[in-house]
């Protein structure tokens, strides 16, 4: 009796302790919505409300920038508007008729939050800002996001202009594939000279600056009061590169917290693996991985690689789960080809000789049955003339 109790001891101290370890593992997350994705792969290692629809604040200058990198020309003189001269909010206050490189509207853009930069690059690219919205939304939805929908540059109050902690991700993702964009969006500081602000403009992101974080390579702040401190930063450390969104903290303490924490458990639970390009089989069959294929598991964690009989690669945990897959190419296999051609070959020389000997069968089997047929009609035509004879 005394054993058993002994062991129902043991057996619930286990279960807490695992329990603790599981949530002393697993981050507490306090602001509404929040993600963080392995960049390389796009993985997503935590979310919170991802998919909720929520107001970005200046996340949105993530987008406008990379759509103007990828549809303007850096090098052109923008012509600042009255419209951008006096819109609201933090600005890198340029004046009307102020002419200003592209490029450095994004720069405005990114490192100081300057809401008419936004509305001079939209009106550049676009013309009008209706028609900016409606370009840029089109844009965001071939890069694959699912509930945004953008009213503005800058990311102003609109109660339509709404996005999501996930696609937020995913447009960072997508931006951070160009060097120029990367460039900018880890500038600190930078010296600003315009026709009526001479000034250093400084990032507003404390974990770039004020509070480094070791590894962070870039991030874009944000805040309206219907949107609260809104926050995406990226970080690389040990080859993995980790993104963490997070919307509607409800104080600016809880933002960088939220991200420390996020970024904490993603440099110490994952890590980026990648299988080399080259060539697979499976039976006789042969295929061909064309580039190298990177996937996300857990420190510490082996994996194996399988090839299934539809030529795709799979990558399987330790409880062989499949935790990554990739369509291979089919390689073709001229000996297999010219096998089966010599098989389809001699099949089809057995079938043709196996219908000519049936045809001679049947054509012997014909004269047979001809010949006996008229055999036993000679005959009776042979008795019937000599009946009675002799």
């Amino acid at each position: 009796m005394k054993i058993n109790i002994l062991l129902i001891i043991l057996l619930i101290s286990s279960l807490i302790i695992s329990n603790k370890s599981f949530a002393e593992s697993s981050p507490n997350i306090l602001s509404e919505a929040a993600i963080l994705i392995d960049s390389k792969t796009g993985q997503v290692l935590f979310e919170k409300n991802s998919t909720v629809k929520m107001y970005p604040a200046s996340l949105t200058k993530v987008a406008t920038a990379i759509y103007a990198l990828e549809n303007g020309n850096l090098n052109d003189l923008v012509t600042v508007s009255e419209n951008a001269r006096e819109v609201d909010g933090t600005r890198v206050y340029l004046e009307k008729g102020e002419k200003v490189e592209l490029r450095k509207l994004i720069q405005g853009l990114l490192i100081n939050s300057g809401n008419d930069a936004g509305v001079a690059i939209a009106e550049h690219i676009d013309g009008y800002l209706e028609n900016f919205a409606t370009n840029l939304n089109a844009y965001l939805s071939r890069i694959g996001v699912k509930n945004t929908h953008f009213k503005n540059p800058h990311g102003l109050f609109n109660l339509n202009h709404v996005t999501a902690a996930e696609d937020l991700a995913l447009i960072t993702q997508y931006a951070m594939k160009n060097e120029e964009f990367r460039e900018i969006f880890r500038t600190k500081e930078l010296e600003w000279k315009g026709l009526s602000w001479e000034t250093t403009l400084f990032t507003h992101h404390k974990l770039m600056r004020e509070k480094p974080y070791e590894g962070v390579t870039g991030g874009k702040t944000g805040y309206v009061d219907q949107s609260g401190q809104t926050l995406i930063t990226t970080a690389a450390k040990n080859e993995l590169s980790l993104i963490v969104v997070i919307l509607k903290a409800s104080t600016q303490q809880m933002v960088y917290n939220d991200t420390i924490e996020l970024l904490n458990f993603g440099f110490k639970h994952y890590k980026t693996s990648s299988i080399p390009k080259g060539k697979f089989t499976f039976n006789d069959h042969q295929f061909s991985l064309t580039k190298d294929f990177y996937f996300t598991q857990s420190s510490g964690e082996s994996v194996t690689t399988n090839v299934n009989e539809k030529g795709i690669l799979e990558i399987l945990d330790q409880n062989e789960e499949v935790i990554a897959s990739t369509q291979l190419e089919e390689v073709p296999n001229k000996n297999r080809d010219l096998t089966q051609k010599q098989r389809n070959a001699g099949n089809g020389f057995l079938k043709g000789k196996f219908i000519y000997m049936f045809l001679m069968i049947s054509f012997a089997t014909f004269i047979v049955v001809f010949m006996r047929a008229k055999l036993r009609y000679y005959r009776r035509k042979f008795r019937r003339k000599y009946r009675g004879i002799g």
